[in-house]
């Protein structure tokens, strides 16, 4: 999300200022999540404890080198790392494998947003992935009668009574530190809540390490910093800001600001910023070595799925962005972006461009592992014509609403186009899957 920095560090001096001199109430944010969420699901589907329970959430199907996308809290408190692969576990570990099921974990996430609305409006809630959400509580404290610790807890006991899943929650006067509270402070704390202001972080963070704990900070990051000798966030608050900038580009205002706690955008900012670009993009990591024969299939049937959320979106595509992962690295990836001479929402039009530039730049003796599709796309508010190569595709988009249509009531394998049907097809079953997973 771009953000105008500048514009924010301004509004953010005033508005301390007002603060100060009792003009406005402090901004009060909780950051809720729900513990290790996936996995606490699953054992609570089964009347199990998941702080007594060894539990790992993968697809035993996809062999012992599958990921578990989420291990049970007695796992973790064996030193057993989250994203693990099924062959990591130690084994005098005997765990129960439950499979993925997407859908049940929405219906949780679901029931969990229903809790958060008895208490805020959903004006003042952003939910930031499946399993957490940020909740600006500044102006119900007073009408509640409570301070933000006690409103903390009564939610997140509400959430246990309600749905057996145990919550953790970072309190924070800007929406990074309520992040860091929960990242850092509230997982480590016996009540499993955090609380930070500005002052507080500086105190109990600037020399904390490793640097991966913060939000933000990888370790791609964490290594360009050490090579500066910055090892720790006061280091970075108190670094030459030319040279961050000179390192990092315009992304060192974000490291700057965040060592010092600052956080100038709000809940209702994210909910007002509109992207001026947007992109639609689709992602598959082969469950073997495909060739290039394979892979040019699966690539019809992803340009196929993805212009139907181009027509029910009402978008034109301006360029496609190619990825292709050639298997252990044999020799390196390829990557390459196709500009399109007119903007369309033409699938005849997208598929032969991204064909023709496939078959041009592919290493045809290598297996391919991974493939990745994105459309940089645009409103569909006018389009600008070429009267030299003019092809109306108004049949074409007909049929796409079509296929829409039917696909919404009838399900998504209901109609299909015949390159689905070959051996190497992956459209069936990935049309069963939620987020990349098992749907049920």
């Amino acid at each position: 999300m771009e953000i105008n920095y500048n514009h924010f560090k301004e509004t953010f001096v005033r508005v301390k200022m007002l603060i100060g001199s009792g003009f406005i109430m402090e901004k009060i944010y909780l950051c809720i999540d729900l513990k290790t969420f996936y996995a606490s699901v699953e054992c609570v589907e089964r009347g199990l404890d998941p702080f007594k329970t060894d539990l790992v959430v993968a697809d035993i199907k996809r062999n012992k080198g599958a990921i578990c996308l989420a291990i049970s809290p007695k796992m973790k408190n064996r030193g057993i790392k989250n994203r693990c692969r099924i062959y990591e576990i130690p084994k005098n570990v005997k765990p129960i494998i439950a499979k993925p099921r997407m859908k049940k974990y929405m219906e949780y996430s679901a029931k969990i947003y229903k809790i958060y609305l008895k208490y805020v409006s959903k004006d003042d809630i952003h939910v930031y992935s499946i399993d957490e959400a940020f909740l600006d509580v500044t102006s119900y404290l007073k009408m509640y009668k409570m301070n933000s610790y006690t409103l903390a807890k009564t939610i997140i006991t509400d959430i246990f009574k309600t749905t057996g899943i145990t919550a953790t929650c970072g309190i924070g006067t800007n929406l990074y530190l309520a992040k860091i509270a929960l990242d850092i402070i509230a997982k480590k704390s016996k009540i499993n809540i955090g609380y930070l202001t500005i002052d507080k972080y500086k105190e109990l963070l600037w020399h904390h390490t490793p640097l991966t704990d913060f939000w933000q900070i990888g370790i791609g990051i964490e290594n360009r910093l050490k090579k500066l000798h910055i090892k720790d966030m006061y280091d970075i608050a108190h670094f030459d800001e030319k040279k961050l900038y000179k390192e990092f580009g315009i992304n060192a205002k974000l490291l700057i600001d965040h060592s010092k706690g600052i956080e100038p955008c709000t809940i209702k900012e994210i909910k007002e910023y509109k992207p001026k670009n947007r992109s639609l993009s689709n992602s598959q990591i082969l469950s073997k070595d495909y060739n290039y024969k394979s892979v040019r299939n699966i690539i019809i049937e992803m340009i196929d799925n993805i212009i139907l959320d181009v027509i029910k979106n009402n978008l034109f595509v301006t360029s496609v962005g190619i990825y292709i992962g050639y298997s252990n690295n044999i020799i390196p990836n390829l990557g390459f972006n196709i500009k399109l001479d007119d903007i369309t929402d033409s699938y005849t039009k997208i598929l032969n461009n991204v064909l023709t530039e496939y078959d041009y730049r592919i290493n045809i003796n290598i297996p391919i592992r991974k493939v990745g599709i994105s459309l940089n796309v645009i409103k569909k508010e006018y389009e600008q014509l070429n009267i030299f190569n003019y092809n109306n595709n108004d049949n074409e988009v007909t049929l796409e609403k079509t296929l829409n249509v039917i696909k919404d009531k009838y399900g998504k394998n209901s109609i299909l186009r015949g390159v689905s049907y070959l051996d190497d097809s992956n459209q069936v079953n990935r049309n069963k899957l939620i987020g990349g997973h098992n749907a049920i």
